[in-house]
């Protein structure tokens, strides 16, 4: 019989206000340095040489925010800013493979996402730039997001697809978190996908607080979107036009999407806590354990457009915590500093 062990997960809970190069400084100063040493491991994965010239304009001409905030970043870690672009711009930027299931359905998007905990940031953050929308969501590679929804209503995850056929752009997760900060529906998030260069094929899952929802197919070669609801979404590309930029096994992609299928099916509309249970029970055909090889499930988050609430767990069969975007803005919440869970680790 194999022995488990389970290890803690916790996840801290940041408030971020100001402009971007405040937002930045701050971060710097206050950055678990683990999540830096993180940042600079995954640059075991790169491949090519990097310009921080080539970065620096490219950042600064298609998303300027996001440049002052890497600025101020550089300045609270104390490395310099040339460290800083190659680390967390996510131009150019290495990305090993993951694996996040999604599904959206009437007013509530659901998802879970899977990786290692070793290149997770662990941080779910509330975050209000003066010159943006303010947004919750979980951040990956500190200034990026794996998911999120701002206080319009929007809403989008990412979802690793290929990195075998990378070109120069940016990574998803910059272009997630872009996209909270300067789109209010689904329609202006799609334009800003389709004007931003691509560094590897990913997809996105898309809705905002009017229903309209998408699944867009992103390559840096090009793109299909297909505006649909319900949106069930996993780790492989469905268009004929975008098969050949999938990877050789995805098995476990279509077997998840398929369950999505069936419960897209089920008479009865699930409540938010009724979808949360079917992503986080460790039982369930959804949640992975397989963290060492990055494919473990680390938090399920179900967002509702519509109210700005947001109901969040960590690791398996975790009890989750109702949160509100709306009543942060309104300083009106008391938030908790951290979100704990736990995940199986095999021996």
């Amino acid at each position: 019989m194999r022995d488990f062990k389970y290890e803690d997960l916790i996840v801290k809970v940041i408030e971020l206000k100001g402009n971007y190069k405040e937002i930045g400084f701050t971060q710097g100063k206050t950055i678990d340095p683990a999540i830096h040493r993180a940042c600079e491991n995954l640059m075991m994965f790169r491949e090519t040489a990097f310009s921080d010239t080539e970065a620096r304009e490219v950042v600064q001409a298609l998303l300027p925010q996001l440049g002052e905030e890497i600025d101020g970043l550089a300045a609270g870690l104390g490395i310099p800013l040339e460290r800083a672009l190659e680390l967390y711009s996510g131009y150019d930027f290495p990305f090993p493979e993951m694996g996040c299931t999604t599904m959206i359905q009437g007013d509530y998007y659901v998802r879970n996402y899977d990786f290692g905990p070793s290149f997770y940031d662990a941080r779910f953050v509330f975050n209000k730039p003066n010159n943006g929308y303010a947004s919750v969501g979980f951040s990956g590679q500190i200034i990026g997001r794996l998911d999120g929804m701002n206080e319009k209503g929007l809403t989008v995850g990412l979802h690793f697809v290929n990195n075998k056929k990378g070109e120069k752009g940016f990574v998803a997760t910059t272009i997630g978190r872009s996209i909270l900060d300067h789109c209010s529906n689904t329609d202006e998030a799609i334009n800003l996908i389709e004007k931003l260069p691509h560094g590897y094929a990913f997809n996105y899952s898309i809705t905002d607080k009017y229903g309209n929802s998408a699944l867009v197919e992103a390559s840096p070669h090009k793109q299909h979107i297909e505006k649909v609801n319900p949106v069930m979404c996993t780790n492989h590309f469905l268009h004929q036009d975008m098969r050949s930029e999938n990877r050789e096994y995805i098995q476990s992609s279509l077997e998840r999407r398929s369950f999505l299928q069936e419960l897209s099916t089920w008479r009865e509309e699930l409540s938010p806590l009724q979808l949360f249970r079917q992503f986080n029970d460790e039982k369930s055909p959804l949640f992975y354990k397989q963290y060492q090889q990055f494919f473990g499930t680390l938090h399920t988050v179900v967002y509702s457009p519509k109210t700005l609430d947001v109901m969040v767990g960590v690791g398996g069969n975790s009890e989750p915590i109702a949160l509100s975007l709306k009543d942060w803005l309104d300083s009106s919440a008391q938030l908790p500093d951290i979100i704990k869970g736990r995940i199986q680790l095999g021996v």
